[in-house]
């Protein structure tokens, strides 16, 4: 079983920036695409971004476009999240996720590893 290993949140004040990283235990990072969910205080995990296993395709929630960048490194098996412009709404623990498939998806149903969340608290 791959594990998932997030770090890189934080506190950060409101118009900050944090970079998220997520580490795979496996060289089956690379067939797989990758996603960063989130769970904000007292509501339920929501879906952030993804990247396919090349990095030629992501997808964005509308929250967040333009503000969130994901990228990869198949060399190293991890994949980024950089958090620009953040919101105090952007508050979460944010997983990182492997998808069953090398294609993108938003639905938490398509991945089956997942890290153990790394908190990200945006203050006003």
């Amino acid at each position: 079983q791959v594990q998932l290993v997030e770090s890189g949140g934080g506190l950060v004040q409101a118009g900050g920036s944090l970079r998220l990283s997520c580490a795979a235990s496996e060289g089956t990072f690379r067939d797989k695409a990758m996603g960063w969910f989130r769970q904000p205080p007292g509501k339920e995990r929501e879906f952030v971004v993804v990247i396919s296993k090349n990095g030629g395709g992501t997808n964005h929630a509308d929250s967040v476009k333009g503000r969130f960048t994901i990228s990869r490194d198949n060399a190293k098996n991890t994949v980024y999240l950089q958090m620009n412009s953040l919101k105090p709404e952007d508050t979460a623990v944010y997983y990182c996720a492997m998808s069953r498939y090398g294609w993108g998806s938003s639905r938490s149903d398509d991945y089956d590893a997942w890290g153990q969340g790394t908190q990200v608290t945006v203050s006003s």
